[in-house]
């Protein structure tokens, strides 16, 4: 009884000194100061920062616009809107390999937790999550990222979209990765898509008068769902 009493009158004695225990331990280490933003600690590799809506190996989008990613997302942070592709004469082209893509994609950062749902419910891997974590703006509109913001740049081997499938291949070819690069059909289809902008359009230069997803994806303000 009395080695209790004792034990206990030690430990009251000693609480507070027990509580700076962390303080202590700490004052006299070296600091790991950060010059940030000169220089950035590379993130994890699977580190979830902005999105990116990627596009197949000849440059048509992976997206179909069959909405999954917002219907997944527990905050309700993704607004897309899905269109057909039309290869007619005359119509807007063929953005992705299936039937339809994903002509509105927004995604509301003010709203978004990072969770990852929405990269797990797209059911063709064309929404990814990069390492980009600087994010901050000073408006709250500049947080709402349209289409032609999260899409990905154009690689070698790519051209834009719209234009055909590769000649003889069907959708489950690209998926299966039987699609290496832009055909020179693709490349002449382009080229000559461009040219007939440009000559509708009075633009001297067809570089400048190329159809891209951006262009010809219907427009819309800003939602803020």
């Amino acid at each position: 009884m009395a080695d209790e009493k004792k034990a206990s009158f030690l430990s009251q004695l000693f609480a507070p000194v027990g509580g700076f225990g962390v303080t202590f331990a700490t004052m006299f280490r070296k600091l790991e100061t950060e010059e940030y933003p000169e220089v950035k600690r590379p993130t994890q590799p699977r580190y979830h920062g902005r999105h990116q809506l990627n596009r197949h190996p000849d440059g048509l989008e992976k997206c179909v616009g069959c909405e999954l990613c917002a219907w997944a997302c527990p905050a309700d942070a993704i607004y897309v809107e899905g269109a057909n592709n039309d290869d007619s004469e005359g119509g807007s082209g063929r953005f992705s390999p299936g039937e339809r893509y994903g002509s509105v994609y927004q995604i509301n950062y003010l709203r978004c937790i990072f969770c990852g749902l929405c990269i797990e419910a797209c059911p063709t891997r064309a929404l990814t999550m990069t390492n980009v974590y600087e994010l901050a703006d000073d408006s709250r509109g500049k947080l709402i990222f349209e289409k032609h913001q999260l899409l990905a740049p154009v690689q070698e081997g790519m051209v834009a979209a719209p234009h055909p499938m590769v000649t003889g291949m069907a959708e489950r070819d690209y998926y299966q990765g039987k699609v290496a690069t832009a055909s020179p059909e693709q490349r002449a289809w382009v080229e000559a898509r461009a040219a007939e902008i440009a000559r509708a359009t009075g633009s001297a230069d067809p570089q400048r008068a190329k159809p891209d997803a951006t262009s010809t994806a219907k427009s819309t303000e800003p939602s803020a769902r």
